[in-house]
């Protein structure tokens, strides 16, 4: 079951979840660009450039309205 859903960070849409995926991160600038690609485009996610997986936008998520709990790449809520 869902539990109730923090609040939206402010920089959801540019930064993603600093405990999921930093600046030292392998791969974060080609996934950044990629994702900010998606939500211009406003698609649900992208294909990760390093490895190849689906990851969901932060405006995606946001539109979903819930934080599901499983640690989302660019999980926009306040934890």
């Amino acid at each position: 079951m869902v539990g109730p859903t923090p609040p939206v960070r402010p920089d959801a849409l540019v930064r993603p979840h600093p405990e999921r995926f930093a600046p030292s991160d392998i791969g974060y600038e080609p996934g950044m660009q990629a994702h900010r690609v998606a939500v211009r485009r406003g698609e649900a996610g992208y294909l990760d450039p390093t490895t190849g997986l689906f990851v969901m936008t932060a405006a995606y998520l946001i539109e979903r309205g819930y934080c599901c709990d499983r640690g989302c790449r660019h999980c926009p809520w306040l934890s």
